[in-house]
């Protein structure tokens, strides 16, 4: 059996809302779990993919929306679709504040619901992709030594080699090695590829 590309997760304690939810979520191909309260969810082992959630806003003992401030505050970073029976305004601002993709209100469109499913697997993609891209660069930033490291966000300042030896109190040609050196290992070709690098890592171009 294949390993699916990504799965949505839906957390509902109505049980024939869940298993219609279930069923029409299959029949577009793609993977479901489903859950009847927030602590099973939690429970549960999730594999490593590309996900979104499905969320009831009002759940037995806890809200859907309080449910994704804790989310939030526990760094679980998931797109939340919100689906509701007695929504308001107030409550769907709250949600989309707080980074929801949709909140539906009953009767919605299915077509509605498999649209907000996927912009949500989509935008977990890019974030995913976003993440592990850092996490290279990070890795390369490592290998750096520590006065390279204090090159590089001169460098991308736009500063010129003189001006960052008078800097740093070292000759140009210094200079010009370590930039030499870090362009490498950073793996830019550019100095515009290196300033991009240095905005994914929120390294400061601004030379004090």
């Amino acid at each position: 059996m294949t390993e699916p590309l990504s799965i949505v997760y839906v957390i509902d304690d109505d049980i024939p809302v869940r298993n219609a939810l279930q069923s029409l979520i299959r029949s577009v191909g793609l993977q479901v779990d489903a859950f009847g309260s927030t602590q099973e969810f939690l429970r549960k082992k999730r594999p490593d993919l590309p996900s979104c959630l499905i969320l009831d806003v009002r759940l037995h003992g806890k809200s859907g929306l309080d449910f994704q401030r804790e989310l939030a505050e526990a760094n679980i970073h998931i797109p939340i679709i919100f689906i509701t029976a007695h929504g308001d305004i107030p409550m769907s601002v709250r949600a989309m504040k707080a980074g929801a993709v949709e909140f539906l209100t009953k009767p919605w469109r299915d077509q509605d619901l498999l649209d907000a499913i996927q912009v949500a697997l989509e935008r977990d993609r890019t974030r995913r992709q976003r993440e592990t891209e850092i996490a290279k660069l990070r890795e390369r930033l490592e290998s750096l030594t520590p006065r390279e490291r204090e090159v590089l966000p001169l460098v991308v300042s736009g500063l010129l080699n003189r001006q960052i030896a008078a800097k740093i109190g070292t000759s140009e040609t210094t200079v010009k090695v370590h930039r030499s050196q870090l362009m490498r290992k950073m793996g830019a070709d550019s100095l515009a590829a290196l300033v991009r690098m240095a905005e994914k890592m929120e390294i400061s171009n601004k030379a004090d």
